[in-house]
């Protein structure tokens, strides 16, 4: 089993699999063993090379962008569900993964169970209102940053968070549109440290990329923002996404399941060999666009059999050798033999092959190298969503369907409730709630007692001027120190970003999604993000006053 991709689940537990499980793990460390003794046994031997290396062709040595998931830092995903089997109690000790699911909520078997998880999940890893304005606040502060350097320039927002369908970990993209004879990469690189929006270590500046692009994480929220320069196609893209999500309601239940599917496995990434969320979202559009029954589109409780159909299609079916991918028009497929014809550039359509529906001849997965392996992850999907809702299967249903192909990590709980613990009383100081320890089997704001509609008391140690201790992010090897720098000095930091005159100049609805309006005790923030959930709060527990040992 590639531990990339899946783990064992729950009928697969027992002695019999625990007795194939230590034969296997003395096999492969027998087979160590012996490759160790051999390479110490002849130290010294040159073995000469039978092969020509990729990254070497007529003499001259060039860095290849074919899949390697090893590129990216086992700490930098928070979402990686890498080596699962072996660390389950690190990875999803606390919620097994399946924090989205409603205590005592009866789901039903088989498609119909899926179905209601799925619904449970888009509204789960929703961006609560706390999350969204962070956002904002960190888009806001980077804008007058760079406005400060180059007045006559534009930021815009693009990717995920304009289009409302990003993951609590996912990245800001911007673009920044002017005119310079040298894109300014390590201008802004100077301001951004010298401006304290971000550390100098969590920058990098990719002057040689395709797009070069300057990544950073921010100082105070740990948001990640990839910043890019006059490519205003992204923004065009971005609002073609929304008109098909208005068209097609259940794109983005659908797209937020997958994205979540492939942040795990380290394959929504083109550096890393995957696929970008934006080929991502075009294969679910033309999925929708082409389905044989378009009726099933509309029916309820349909979501269930559209993600295993997804899977099935791209994991089984579709043709990546001959056939390329167009969703304008009304959506088609088209031969690469017949795209190649309107490739300008003279590249090949690649195994992935996605007409960009903006720009003629471009091919949106060029790079995605690592595409054998998204099909492959698609084809384990449909195995075991296939098998996991068969009717002889409703025994099983007291686990988790959804949760055999999608889990989230305790590190993402930790991180959100990070965020929620330490901006939101900034935010919303109305909103004062307890902090008092729970456990998994219960609402973790309620007494066992307390019925789900009452409010907790307030508590006298929470409020704006309260210190509070984050999780221990460093347990699980975050990547950046940021959350606990921020607890070390909450009020002052709070105190810098809300203190910005742009702070209280967020324009009303220009992220996320204007489907939800604020109410009026919100003025002045950014539009509550798309479909806040109604039980987020009461799936996203509270810490305790004091991080767990």
């Amino acid at each position: 089993m590639d531990p990339y991709v899946g783990w064992y689940q729950p009928e697969q537990e027992g002695p019999a699999k625990r007795l194939w499980l230590r034969i296997w793990e003395t096999q492969s460390e027998t087979d160590k063993m012996n490759l160790k003794n051999l390479e110490n046994a002849n130290p010294n031997v040159n073995k000469a090379q039978d092969f020509i290396p990729l990254n070497e062709v007529n003499g001259e040595n060039r860095n290849n962008n074919y899949f390697n998931p090893t590129r990216r830092k086992a700490n930098d995903n928070r979402a990686s569900t890498f080596n699962l089997n072996q660390n389950h109690d690190a990875l999803i000790g606390e919620y097994g993964g399946c924090p989205w699911r409603i205590p005592n909520y009866n789901y039903k078997p088989g498609v119909l169970g899926l179905h209601e998880e799925i619904e449970h999940f888009y509204m789960y890893m929703s961006p609560t209102e706390t999350e969204h304005l962070v956002r904002s606040t960190v888009v806001s502060r980077i804008r007058s940053t760079i406005l400060s350097l180059w007045p006559q320039a534009r930021v815009e927002v693009f990717g995920s968070f304009r289009t409302g369908l990003y993951l609590p970990t996912s990245d800001i993209d911007l673009v920044v549109i002017g005119q310079w004879e040298k894109l300014p990469l390590w201008t802004l690189e100077r301001e951004l440290v010298t401006q304290n929006i971000a550390e100098k270590e969590s920058i990098k500046v990719l002057e040689k990329a395709t797009v070069p692009i300057v990544k950073m994480t921010d100082k105070y929220s740990d948001v990640k923002v990839d910043i890019s320069f006059n490519m205003s196609s992204g923004v065009k893209s971005a609002e073609l996404i929304k008109q098909f999500k208005e068209k097609y309601p259940v794109l983005s239940r659908l797209v937020m399941v997958l994205k979540q599917f492939l942040l795990q496995r380290d394959l929504n990434e083109v550096f890393t060999g995957g696929i970008s969320s934006y080929s991502l979202i075009l294969m679910c559009i033309s999925f929708l666009q082409l389905h044989p029954r378009p009726e099933r589109l509309r029916q309820p409780h349909n979501l269930g059999v559209l993600l295993i159909e997804f899977f099935e299609l791209y994991g089984r079916k579709f043709n990546y050798v001959k056939t390329a991918i167009r969703v304008k028009n009304g959506g088609s497929y088209v031969s690469k033999d017949e795209l190649q014809k309107e490739m300008n550039d003279g590249h090949r359509p690649s195994l992935l092959c996605i007409e960009d529906p903006l720009t003629a001849g471009n091919d949106i997965g060029r790079s995605s190298y690592g595409a054998i392996q998204v099909k492959q992850a698609f084809d384990y999907g449909y195995i075991i969503l296939q098998q996991a809702v068969a009717p002889h299967n409703a025994l099983l249903a007291r686990h988790s369907v959804l949760g055999r192909v999608v889990r989230v990590t305790d590190h993402v709980l930790q991180y959100r409730r990070w965020v929620r613990d330490t901006f939101e009383p900034f935010f919303f100081p109305q909103r004062v709630r307890p902090r008092r320890p729970h456990s998994p089997d219960r609402s973790p704001d309620r007494s066992p007692d307390q019925s789900p509609d009452q409010s907790p008391e307030p508590s006298p140690d929470h409020g704006p001027g309260a210190r509070t201790s984050p999780p221990p992010l460093s347990a699980l090897q975050c990547s950046s120190p940021t959350p606990r720098r921020v607890s070390a000095h909450q009020n002052l930091i709070i105190h810098h970003i809300t203190s910005n005159s742009d702070f209280n100049n967020i324009p009303s609805g220009e992220y996320g999604e204007p489907a939800l309006r604020t109410t009026a005790t919100h003025v002045r923030s950014s539009p509550t993000p798309r479909r806040v959930s109604a039980h987020q709060n009461l799936i996203i527990p509270h810490t305790t006053t004091t991080p767990p040992h």
